[in-house]
Formats: C-alpha cells, sequence, structure tokens
C-alpha cells in the first residue's frame, strides 16, 4: 500500500471578516484544517509553515505532527522539503508515495474532498483541486513522488488547473478533482453551512465566543 501524506501548507490568509483580528482569524482557519486532517483515514498528516510563522504551527498541530519549514509558502517548496527530509533520512522512515498540499483557509472542507484529490495518483502523476466560487487558485494539488520535472511553479492563491495541464506532456497526465470555497471573501464567508459538523474554531470566533 502506498504511504501518503496530506501536508496543511499554513500560508498568508488574504481576507479577514471586519472586526475580527487577522491573527485569531488566521489561527482559527489553521486549527480546524489540522483537525480535520487528524481524522482521514488511511494517511499521515503534516504542516508546513515558513520559520517567520512557525508560531502558527506551535498554536495549532497535535502532538507528534511533523512540521516541514518551507522557504516559501507554495506547493513546491513543501514538496522539495519533504523529498529532501526523505533523501536525509537512513532509516527507512519517511517513504512517502504520495504528498498532497491543501491550503488552510478552507476550515469546513469535507474529508471526502481531500480524498478525491488523491484518489487519482494511482494512474496519474498530478491531481489538482480548484477554488470554488469566485477568484483563482487551488484549493490543494497531490503529486506522486519523485514529483514531475514539468510541474511549473504552484501558487495556491493565482495558478489555475488549466495552467498545471498546459504544463503536462499530456493534459491527461493532471486530474481535476472536485473543489471547495476557500476563506477569501464575504461570499466564501457566507458558503459556510452552520448544519454542517466540524470548523469548531472558526465558528466559536465568528460567534463571539473565546477560542
Amino acid at each position: 500500500m502506498s504511504r501518503r501524506v496530506v501536508v496543511a501548507l499554513l500560508g498568508p490568509v488574504t481576507w479577514t471578516p471586519p472586526g475580527v483580528d487577522p491573527a485569531r482569524w488566521r489561527t482559527a482557519l489553521a486549527e480546524d484544517v489540522v483537525d480535520l486532517l487528524a481524522t482521514l483515514n488511511e494517511v499521515e498528516t503534516a504542516v508546513a509553515v515558513t520559520a517567520r510563522d512557525r508560531w502558527l504551527a506551535d498554536a495549532v498541530v497535535w502532538p507528534g505532527t511533523q512540521v516541514y519549514e518551507v522557504p516559501e509558502p507554495t506547493p513546491n517548496a513543501v514538496f522539495a522539503a519533504i523529498t529532501g527530509d526523505q533523501a536525509a533520512r537512513d532509516d527507512g522512515a519517511g517513504g512517502y508515495d504520495q504528498v498532497a498540499v491543501v491550503a488552510a483557509d478552507a476550515p469546513d472542507v469535507p474529508g471526502l474532498t481531500l480524498g478525491k484529490l488523491l484518489r487519482p495518483l494511482t494512474t496519474r502523476p498530478v491531481a489538482v483541486a480548484p477554488v470554488e466560487g469566485g477568484g483563482t487558485g487551488l484549493l490543494g494539488v497531490a503529486a506522486r513522488l519523485p514529483v514531475p520535472a514539468w510541474l511549473p511553479a504552484l501558487d495556491l492563491d493565482a495558478t489555475a488547473p488549466a495552467e498545471v495541464r498546459r504544463a503536462a506532456p499530456s493534459p491527461g497526465d493532471v486530474a481535476v478533482t472536485a473543489g471547495w470555497h476557500r476563506m477569501r471573501g464575504p461570499a466564501d464567508l457566507a458558503a459556510l453551512d452552520p448544519a454542517v459538523e466540524g470548523w469548531e474554531a472558526t465558528r466559536a470566533l465568528l460567534s463571539g465566543r473565546p477560542v
């Protein structure tokens, strides 16, 4: 069975609701995504963060969670960090076959959506999940290791699935899976469904309860 890891990339948050402290908002979003990853079956989980934002990882990770420090908050940097970590090991640990990197500002993303991001890797080298709603960008990207040399520089806030497919030798090498919204504006905030379980930290912050 393939060893798979899903990494929450704790990158910058581009929008904060009016009246909410930006650091608390960012922390609540990250906490909910990290908590969701902990419920996934048959995968290992980790977070990635720049050294400047290590405080955020320390605030939200579970004990024993792997934290990768990356020079920039991009999927490519995460892939490189994991590849480098595996190359440095001589104990056989950390030998992942598949890696998924997901944005940490989608607090209510269903675990099933993340599972769909990994599923195509049995037959394709790369899969991407788009952002639903307005704007460009990706919810996440997954790849088999070693990462294909043709994979372009990725920006979760700006890269479109079509750009990744154009870079591939064949468009069919990149699967486009189910998308989800990220918290990047008022319309995304309105899409949060109070009836859906999860996103407890974000829910508490928006309701004015201490988190």
